[in-house]
């Protein structure tokens, strides 16, 4: 599973021209899965994403945390975020999971976090739409995860 969390202002996300979801301070966390991926992983990451100390505290320092500051998370499924282009010009997405596989594990890993996190905005994106995603990066800060 890799995943890749951007720090925001705000983030929105369209659906068709249509506004979706959309969160104030927070999180934008893109995920992919890989094939051997399952959900194992979950108490992991959202563990990761809900105490990742990224967010500046009184004397400027990354040293919050999405949950510390009252933050908002919104998530993304990604498969090319296993895109791999190292020969060639077009991206082979063989690493990433089968979409049937992937569409059913990123709605347990959506339900998971919002369950195990009840106190905390979480909204999520659909699976295998055509989305477009407004957000302003603050810092810019992005942490890229990635565990097997």
């Amino acid at each position: 599973m890799k995943v890749v969390v951007q720090r925001v202002d705000w983030a929105k996300l369209d659906i068709d021209g249509n506004l979706h979801c959309s969160i104030k301070k927070g999180i934008l966390v893109l995920l992919g899965f890989n094939h051997q991926d399952s959900n194992l992983l979950f108490d992991w990451f959202c563990n990761k994403l809900i105490n990742l100390r990224i967010f500046n505290d009184e004397q400027g320092k990354m040293n919050l945390s999405v949950r510390d500051v009252g933050g908002e998370i919104m998530l993304v499924s990604n498969f090319t975020l296993y895109g791999e282009a190292s020969r060639g010009f077009r991206p082979s997405y063989s690493n990433a999971m089968a979409p049937s596989k992937a569409e059913s594990l990123y709605s347990e890993f959506v339900s998971y976090f919002q369950n195990h996190y009840p106190d905390t905005k979480i909204v999520s994106g659909v699976f295998g739409a055509m989305m477009n995603i407004e957000f302003v990066n603050n810092g810019p800060v992005t942490i890229i995860l990635e565990k097997d």
